[in-house]
C-alpha cells in the first residue's frame, strides 16, 4: 500500500475520513445540540481543524480526534452563549427606557405590595401566594388545602380586599 493512504494530509485520505465519519459525528453532535445548523456547522469546523492539524494527527487516531474536536467545539459554543447572555442581561439591567423616578415608585409600591401580603392572615396569604404566585385554580387549591372551593374563593376575596384597601385595584 502506498505511503499517502495513510497521509490525513492526503486530500484523498481526507476524503475517505470525511465519508467514513462526517455522518457519525454530525448525528452525535446533533445529539447534544438538538439544532441541526449547530451540528452542521460544529460539523465543518471539526473537519477544518482535522485539515489544518492532518500532519499532527495519525490515520488511526483520526476518528478520536473528530470526536474530541466536535465535543470541545460544542462545550466552547455553550460557554459562548452563556457568555453573550449574561452580557446582554448586565446591559438590560443597567439601561432602562424608564427614568429614575419611575423606578423608584416601582420599589416603593413592591415594597407596600410585600409588607402588605406579609400582613394577611395566614390563610388569606396562602390562598393568594397559591393562586396569584404559583397560578393554581380555585379547585387545586381546595385540594391542596383540604377545603371547599367557596372556602378558597372567601379566603381569596378577603385578600383582595384588603390588598385593595392598602395599595388600590391589584
Amino acid at each position: 500500500m502506498p505511503k499517502d493512504q495513510y497521509n490525513i494530509c492526503h486530500s484523498e485520505t481526507f476524503e475517505t475520513l470525511y465519508k467514513a465519519h462526517a455522518k457519525e459525528v454530525r448525528r452525535f453532535i446533533y445529539f447534544k445540540t438538538q439544532d441541526i445548523d449547530k451540528a452542521e456547522d460544529i460539523l465543518q469546523d471539526t473537519f477544518i481543524k482535522l485539515w489544518d492539524n492532518c500532519s499532527k494527527v495519525s490515520f488511526e487516531k483520526a476518528k478520536s480526534y473528530l470526536y474530541t474536536v466536535a465535543t470541545n467545539t460544542f462545550l466552547n459554543t455553550i460557554k459562548h452563549q452563556k457568555v453573550v447572555q449574561k452580557h446582554q442581561q448586565s446591559i438590560s439591567s443597567h439601561h432602562t427606557n424608564e427614568s429614575p423616578e419611575f423606578i423608584m415608585l416601582e420599589k416603593e409600591f413592591m415594597d407596600k405590595l410585600q409588607r402588605t401580603i406579609d400582613s394577611l392572615p395566614e390563610k388569606q396569604k396562602e390562598v393568594f401566594l397559591l393562586n396569584r404566585i404559583e397560578k393554581k385554580k380555585y379547585r387545586e387549591i381546595a385540594e391542596l388545602l383540604d377545603i371547599s372551593v367557596k372556602a378558597v374563593e372567601k379566603r381569596m376575596h378577603s385578600a383582595l380586599l384588603v390588598l385593595r384597601e392598602h395599595i388600590g385595584n391589584v
